[in-house]
């Protein structure tokens, strides 16, 4: 335990002091400096580490927020970068590989996709939205390219320069031309919309600090088609000082079930939660049994989970049923 705490200590260190580097930078914007101090905080966050986030003191806590929002800041400035410099191109797809972190964004597509066809059998989607989609959307264009062929993809954005960016690289593919189509709008304001689509995907980023992504997903809960999937982004140990830490309960609490977290021990970032929207009886149901057992949902891990969740579910579940036995 004191060798765990003090490589968690040194972590926080690490981190601590790459966070007050980024926060001088005078720019955001793709810069030698910023490129270095980013890929070093990224490194830091990739091995594996003994560190809860959401366990951490109320100043680390603080300053993992703030380095979030930079790190989005960061993000979004990169992908601009790249999706003008790609724009540039008679066919800017034939290019995309020139983005320094598209080999990751092909491999988190082909996890989401096999997870969704595991853990929803007879996947065919036919309208599939991405919320969050940004000026560069690769997550799109990789499954719409890759995955699935035949399904019609909405990308929804906040920021319409966002969107005329990432118009610009379909323009010259009439396939992806014809089945991706950019809307400008706040998620918060998607209401009937929503019914549509046999699955959505939810950003990492949308919603960062935890009570904001838990009324995105009530407000998706209250809207979706039962039956639909949504597929989330999250993150696990050291790399929730990148990313926001999504809670399975607050899924739950938001009208999901739960039906597999993943989290990648290689150069993927971001963890992934497959859940499909909930009926009215279902959840009425779940909520009974959560509300009499005080349990969590049902997580069914792919063969990478992390065992330390899974075992502990078990140990939830089989002490919930000993309790129900001796009633």
């Amino acid at each position: 335990m004191e060798a765990q705490n003090v490589e968690v200590a040194a972590l926080v260190q690490k981190i601590a002091a790459l966070h007050a580097d980024i926060a001088k930078l005078p720019s955001l914007s793709p810069s030698p400096d910023a490129n270095a101090l980013f890929t070093s905080l990224v490194m830091a966050c990739v091995p594996p580490n003994p560190v809860d986030v959401t366990k951490l003191s109320p100043d680390v806590q603080g300053m993992r927020e703030e380095l979030i929002r930079l790190c989005s800041d960061v993000e979004g400035h990169l992908e601009a970068h790249y999706a003008d410099m790609l724009a540039a191109f008679d066919n800017p797809l034939d290019h995309l590989g020139r983005f320094p972190y598209f080999s990751n964004y092909i491999d988190l597509s082909k996890l989401e996709f096999d997870l969704l066809v595991r853990y929803i059998p007879g996947l065919a989607p036919s309208r599939v939205a991405f919320v969050g989609s940004g000026p560069l959307p690769f997550s799109s264009l990789v499954l719409a390219a890759r995955h699935l062929p035949n399904t019609l993809f909405d990308n929804y954005d906040r920021c319409a320069a966002a969107n005329d960016r990432a118009r610009k690289l379909v323009r010259a593919d009439k396939d992806l031309n014809a089945r991706m189509s950019f809307h400008t709008v706040d998620v918060a304001n998607l209401t009937d919309e929503l019914a549509k689509y046999d699955i959505v995907f939810l950003a990492a980023l949308v919603g960062m600090a935890a009570e904001d992504k838990a009324k995105v997903v009530a407000h998706l809960g209250r809207h979706m088609a039962d039956g639909a999937a949504l597929v989330m982004r999250s993150a696990h140990g050291a790399r929730g000082f990148l990313y926001p830490i999504v809670d399975p309960e607050d899924i739950r609490h938001g009208g999901f079930d739960v039906l597999a977290v993943y989290h990648p021990d290689n150069e993927v970032i971001n963890s992934v939660i497959i859940t499909r929207k909930m009926d009215a009886h279902t959840k009425g149901l779940q909520n009974g049994q959560a509300h009499a057992r005080g349990t969590v949902p049902i997580v069914s891990p792919p063969c990478k989970c992390c065992k330390m969740e899974a075992n502990a579910l078990q140990k939830r579940e089989e002490m919930a049923t000993t309790t129900e036995l001796s009633i």
